[in-house]
């Protein structure tokens, strides 16, 4: 049997696309004219096309997926209807390779989990023990309904960080830009101005004027070692090394290194007590909330953690001999473990550090922004000054 996807039109003349396990191209034919269609493109899913298409769902297109799912689950179709209707839906080749995989599987009768686990690089370690725990205690659909409020509180805490970064970056952007604009076009055309001034005129003048000569000269080569350094600089971040001295260094920083912090403990603590509430077991909740901290030091210093519960020691007292981790977190957990609620004091303590996260970013752009105005005004202000510091000598010459 090959899969084959098809586009045909129907007698009310509306388009139908899908997906067809047939022996050939001429049973598809038959079979959709036997249904009232006629066919209009036929494409054979060849072994290359499915390692073109076979991706990874994006960000968005899984949180759609999961609502989706929640939604006709919850309205009483079967999994494998469920997952048809979601491959007629989309035209993404690489949300339909998926999709139709996941149907091919779970027609072979797995489960969707052990499906799911077939794209471990979409779904992740917490999305796959979640439909695990959805499926061993028969409530699916709230399952998914818990996974898209995850999902979406995920996509809110990244959507926070980066709306707010960037004003600040299009502020710098627009800042070098005016510098190397003044600088290239602006300072040359006073040059013959002050050709014969010579030492005579005011130093900051004659520092303006060779660096302009300097980027209308060597702009290029300029550009070009910006472009070696910025390559090496992603070659050594790709490594672990670099990525641990960076993350290390973001950590050290007065304000941002806080705000990291608690921006990745809330993400733990988030997925740990989803995991929790949903019945998953605390060495495998653990393990795979470290996995969701993406700042090396901190996932590091969370790893003593499956080790300590192994050997009967409280999460709350690991925690405490490393001294990266606040008296907030430590006691906020401490408090889930002796009341015997660590699920639900692990949710409060991921909304807790998300409102300090979003209040934190508000405070840094409040500070950040002046600062970026102010220095690119002083940069301008400084050129425009040396320009006609060095008129002003210029008539003082004359005169």
């Amino acid at each position: 049997m090959v899969e084959f996807h098809y586009k045909a039109i129907g007698q009310d003349g509306k388009s139908r696309d899908g997906v067809i396990e047939a022996p050939g191209p001429e049973f598809v034919a038959t079979h959709l004219r036997a249904q009232g269609l006629t066919l209009l493109k036929l494409q054979e899913d060849s072994e290359e096309d499915l390692d073109a298409a076979n991706g990874v769902f994006s960000r968005v297109e899984l949180l759609s997926f999961t609502t989706e799912l929640a939604v006709m689950l919850r309205a009483g179709l079967a999994l494998d209807r469920s997952l048809k209707v979601l491959i007629d839906m989309t035209d993404q080749p690489t949300s339909r390779f998926i999709l139709s995989d996941l149907l091919k599987s779970v027609k072979g009768g797995k489960s969707l989990s052990a499906s799911l686990e077939n794209h471990q690089d979409t779904f992740g370690g917490f999305y796959i023990s979640m439909i695990r725990a959805g499926e061993a205690s028969g409530q699916m659909s709230e399952i998914l309904d818990r996974l898209v409020e995850y999902l979406e509180q995920a996509k809110a805490n990244r959507d926070t960080v980066v709306s707010a970064l960037v004003y600040p970056a299009i502020l710098l952007f627009v800042a070098v830009l005016s510098v190397v604009f003044m600088l290239s076009f602006v300072v040359p055309q006073f040059e013959a101005l002050f050709a014969d001034m010579g030492e005579a005129l005011p130093a900051i003048t004659r520092i303006v004027i060779g660096l302009g000569d300097f980027v209308a000269s060597w702009g290029w080569l300029l550009l070009f070692l910006m472009f070696i350094v910025g390559w090496i600089l992603r070659q050594w971040l790709a490594g672990d090394q670099g990525r641990e001295t960076l993350h290390r260094k973001l950590l050290g920083l007065p304000l941002v290194g806080h705000i990291i912090f608690e921006f990745e403990i809330a993400k733990f603590a988030r997925a740990l007590g989803t995991l929790l509430v949903n019945g998953v077991s605390m060495l495998k909740a653990i393990s795979i909330a470290v996995d969701t901290v993406d700042n090396q030091i901190i996932r590091a210093s969370l790893q003593v953690l499956s080790p300590a519960v192994k050997a009967g020691q409280r999460i709350s007292n690991a925690l405490e001999e490393n001294k990266l981790f606040t008296p907030m977190v430590i006691q906020m957990i401490r408090v889930g473990e002796e009341s015997g609620s660590l699920d639900k004091m692990m949710l409060e303590l991921a909304k807790v550090f998300d409102d300090h996260v979003q209040s934190g970013i508000k405070r840094g752009l409040t500070l950040l922004e002046p600062v970026l105005i102010l220095m690119m005004g002083a940069m301008i202000a400084s050129i425009i000054i040396a320009i006609l510091m060095g008129i002003l000598s210029v008539n003082d010459l004359a005169i």
